[in-house]
């Protein structure tokens, strides 16, 4: 049997104990626990252990530390019950360990994937700029049931996305572009499926912002991207050849044929 010689705080950590013994009529340090060890266990000076015990002791220390640094771990900000298990695994907690801890933050409401779904849908809707389908995602990765993601979804309201695509489309409009209206329409659609937005939301959207399309923008982006053909073909056409090609060009990029033929007039020599 061992004995319990002396138990002290620790000095950097004050909710933590060091328990030293008498072996081979010597004291020394013996092995230490959370507060909460020491308190449940009822440790105190001149109790005998056997090994049995002691190793008893140390698991249960070491699950009630672990449960501390899940403690700790949640007050930065709500997790889900798969981050708090990939958290915990890196203590290197065995299967057993890891439910009885899990169980535990359950049973004192520190675990709640729905209300950590919910929240989370709230803060990406508020604060930036994602569509559902990226939320979703992100919430699937982060181990949330579909049925739970499908009901916190219903916060981010189709009328909530009109509202934050209009924001956006006016934003992007007003940047100077070297693109066709087109060519922008098409790309700006694309981004927005890329974010998340559900195509029939973003076509809604569109629908409703009138996107104006400026004329003169849409002639000096088409200046912009006829003289840089001329500047690539120029090299290896000329003549016929070298219009046809410069034309194809602009339409694939979207500018209509009446622009096409003026810059055609007006910056190819006859």
């Amino acid at each position: 049997m061992t004995e319990i010689t002396r138990i002290t705080i620790q000095k950097n950590n004050q909710h933590r104990y060091n328990i030293f013994i008498k072996k081979e009529g010597k004291e020394q340090y013996g092995f230490s626990v959370e507060e909460e060890t020491l308190i449940s266990e009822g440790l105190k000076k001149g109790e005998k252990l056997d090994q049995a015990k002691i190793n008893e002791l140390m698991r249960t220390d070491d699950l009630n530390k672990a449960y501390n640094s899940a403690i700790h771990y949640l007050s930065y900000r709500m997790r889900s019950t798969k981050e708090i298990k990939d958290y915990l695994l890196k203590k290197e907690l065995d299967e057993e360990q890891l439910e009885v801890i899990i169980e535990r933050l359950n049973r004192h409401n520190l675990l709640d994937d729905q209300a950590f779904a919910e929240a989370y849908v709230t803060t990406k809707m508020n604060t930036g700029f994602k569509g559902p389908e990226q939320i979703r995602v992100e919430l699937v990765q982060k181990g949330i049931k579909h049925e739970m993601i499908d009901y916190a979804l219903q916060l981010y309201s189709e009328q909530k996305q009109l509202i934050l695509i209009e924001k956006w489309l006016g934003k992007q409009m007003k940047k100077s572009a070297r693109q066709s209206y087109r060519q922008r329409i098409n790309k700006m659609k694309q981004q927005l499926m890329q974010k998340g937005f559900q195509q029939s939301t973003i076509e809604q959207a569109f629908q409703q912002y009138e996107l104006d399309k400026d004329d003169d923008q849409e002639w000096q982006a088409l200046v912009y991207q006829g003289e840089k053909a001329l500047r690539s073909y120029q090299a290896k056409s000329e003549g016929y050849q070298l219009v046809q090609k410069i034309k194809a060009s602009l339409y694939r990029k979207g500018f209509n044929q009446d622009l096409i033929e003026r810059f055609i007039d007006e910056h190819l020599p006859n």
